[in-house]
């Protein structure tokens, strides 16, 4: 919480390109100690109980992430955090947690960022690569297919100048294993 009441929000992934809320302001921001990682089942959104699907989630690591940080103004602070904590915590496998990022110009503010619990069953890191791209080429969810996510999240991510190498691989590797029909 900031000294005002706002609030700020960091995003890594869907909240990149939807985050479904009002806010002040958008900046470019950095944490660090976590990575982007499609290290998460998805069986709600992006896959079913029985097919699951992957979406990124932020796994502690000695990287960092780049994302965005959205200020909250403070009248709409508690209702931004409840549709969050609707869309985010859906099944417990993320953590609400506040994390210090450094905005793109500098100054560094406490955020809320919403990391994996390692502990939960969902939790699926390590996985290579070519495993991911194969789940997410065929997973469909309640929000849609799995490769829209990736796909949507890679290109807003490359339109705000933030390049992610996996996650262009795993975008090129999708779009391969779709037109070849292999799902």
């Amino acid at each position: 919480m900031q000294d005002n009441g706002a609030i700020w929000v960091f995003g890594y992934g869907s909240l990149v390109w939807q985050p479904g809320f009002a806010y002040a302001s958008r900046h470019i921001a950095r944490l660090n100690g976590y990575e982007r990682s499609f290290c998460m089942r998805s069986i709600h959104h992006r896959g079913t109980p029985d097919a699951p699907g992957l979406v990124l989630a932020l796994d502690a690591g000695a990287g960092g992430c780049d994302g965005v940080a959205f200020e909250v103004p403070a009248p709409i602070a508690d209702e931004t955090l409840e549709y969050l904590r609707a869309r985010e915590l859906i099944s417990a496998a993320y953590l609400e947690t506040r994390q210090t990022i450094t905005l793109e110009h500098g100054p560094q503010v406490a955020a809320v960022a919403y990391v994996i619990d390692r502990d939960h069953n969902q939790y699926c890191g390590g996985m290579t690569l070519e495993d991911q791209a194969q789940i997410i080429a065929r997973a469909v969810g309640g929000r849609g297919p799995n490769a829209a996510y990736l796909f949507n999240t890679a290109a807003h991510l490359a339109d705000l100048g933030l390049r992610d190498p996996q996650l262009d691989w795993l975008a090129a590797r999708v779009r391969e294993i779709l037109a070849a029909g292999q799902v």
